[in-house]
């Protein structure tokens, strides 16, 4: 009997500590997360993006006061290692004082790549381990061609992919670009701002292209690690074979395309890659987060190049979008129930982009399994204060009635009048469904503000348009229209 217990009670301890292990690293990621946003305020976006975004947070050693944090290869870990060091190690020590020293390492499971082959004893441009420049050698290439997706985020998919009318050209056309068919426009530019998708489709459109061409060799990257690699090829004498690798390739995917304004060098070196793949046949797909047009400091025959096929546009997702987008990562966690109304404050509260609102998502999911605690509304909005904030913008209901008026074309004095008249009533019933929706006033609060009204003649009005919305296709196509342009 004594054994059991003796048992029961070191599985305990075991139990405890490892939800202590659990709690230590959700509380590791949310410091990483504050101090990862301050180093993107002091750095810009463009150095964040490439050297401490992909920082992985390791284990903290209590004993020495050692925190390691972790990077996919020896170039990038070195490379912040020399330059950012000392101001992660005074970050981290500001916000964990029992933190003494930080240990910038290559993360223990990483993936290793083939590297590129430019002949004997010569290093290649690319390490190959680096998943913001991704090149196939040709060595890889054997007699059955070139069939795994290297470097591309298997989860990144068309399949993954929640279309809506914000982004419903740009998915279908991508779809275009990687089906067997030659397409009817090259290339294809991508247009969004960022966290919208942009990225998903330039991987969801390698995966396909590989589908459907088995053979085929494909090259992504970013056009800052596109330039890097430029700029080493000259220096080391590479220049012919960085061509030829380039030129090599049947689908070229370049993301970022606005960080390689200003260098010369690499834009005539993109233009005569561009002309000499069009001129084969081949697909090139580029993105960025501005037009071609928009794109300063960029030469007038790079612009008419990136311009010519088709500029597809991804606008920011509307509240709809935004919840089949929420509901569709929540498939990774069943059985866990996340409850509707929390479902729905998340799609109208984090509305910057979609990375944002997937890892508020994420965030939440991962803390109440942590921690033992159910999803709900209360612990939303307690974990997700820092997303919450920086996303919340506050409609007023003068706002809303405001613009359901201009809409429907009625004086703005009718949204308090006591006329009955269905052209009144009904904008005026839309416009208190809006102020339910959209702002934290009770009924009662809302009834003040349309004439005085009672809080009863409000909560009518709400379920009225509810009601409608299910059943008029037109109503719930008003709704949808106002509720962009309040959000937007």
């Amino acid at each position: 009997m004594s054994v059991n217990t003796g048992s029961n009670n070191a599985a305990k301890r075991r139990g405890a500590e490892d939800g202590m292990e659990d709690l230590e690293a959700v509380n590791l990621a949310a410091d990483w997360a504050d101090i990862s946003q301050g180093l993107r305020k002091d750095l810009g976006h463009q150095l964040h993006s490439q050297w401490i975004k992909p920082i992985q947070v390791g284990g903290f050693a209590e004993d020495t006061g050692t925190l390691e944090l972790f990077l996919p290869t020896d170039f990038s870990a070195n490379w912040v290692k020399d330059r950012f060091h000392d101001r992660l190690s005074l970050a981290w020590k500001i916000a964990r004082s029992e933190v003494r020293n930080v240990e910038i390492k290559v993360h223990p499971g990483r993936r290793k790549l083939p590297e590129l082959s430019f002949g004997e004893g010569r290093r290649p441009a690319n390490d190959g381990s680096d998943t913001s420049m991704i090149a196939v050698a040709a060595g890889t290439i054997g007699e059955r061609g070139f069939t795994s997706s290297i470097g591309l985020d298997p989860s990144l998919t068309f399949a993954a992919f929640v279309t809506g009318e914000a982004n419903v050209l740009a998915c279908n056309a991508a779809q275009r670009m990687s089906a067997t068919e030659t397409p009817q426009f090259s290339p294809l530019y991508l247009k969004a701002a960022t966290g919208q998708g942009k990225t998903h489709l330039l991987h969801a459109i390698g995966h396909a292209y590989l589908g459907s061409h088995p053979r085929a060799r494909i090259f992504y990257c970013s056009a800052e690690r596109f330039m890097v690699e430029f700029v080493q090829a000259l220096k080391s004498n590479q220049t012919i074979e960085f061509k030829a690798r380039l030129r090599s390739f049947d689908l070229l995917l370049v993301d970022d395309i606005q960080f390689i304004i200003g260098k010369a060098s690499a834009q005539e070196e993109l233009l005569y890659t561009i002309d000499a793949l069009l001129a084969e046949g081949k697909r090139l797909v580029f993105a960025a987060d501005r037009a071609p047009q928009a794109l300063d400091g960029v030469e007038p025959r790079l612009l008419s190049r990136l311009s010519m096929g088709l500029v597809a546009d991804i606008a920011a997702a509307d509240i709809e979008l935004r919840k089949s987008i929420l509901q569709s990562k929540l498939t990774r966690f069943a059985p866990l129930e996340v409850p509707e109304d929390v479902v729905d404050f998340l799609a109208r509260t984090i509305t910057r982009n979609i990375r944002e609102l997937v890892g508020g998502l994420n965030k939440l999911i991962a803390y109440a399994q942590l921690t033992g605690q159910e999803v709900s509304l209360q612990l939303a909005e307690e974990q997700l204060t820092d997303i919450l904030s920086a996303n919340r913008r506050r409609i007023t209901i003068d706002e809303i009635q405001r613009t359901v008026c201009q809409f429907y074309r009625i004086d703005r004095a009718e949204m308090a009048s006591k006329r009955r008249a269905r052209a009144v009533v009904r904008p005026r019933q839309v416009a208190m469904y809006l102020s339910k929706v959209l702002t934290p006033r009770s009924y009662p609060e809302i009834g003040r503000k349309f004439g005085g009204r009672d809080h009863s003649t409000v909560i009518h009005a709400v379920r009225l348009i509810e009601d409608l919305r299910q059943r008029d296709a037109d109503m719930d196509g008003d709704v949808r229209s106002l509720l962009r342009q309040l959000e937007s």
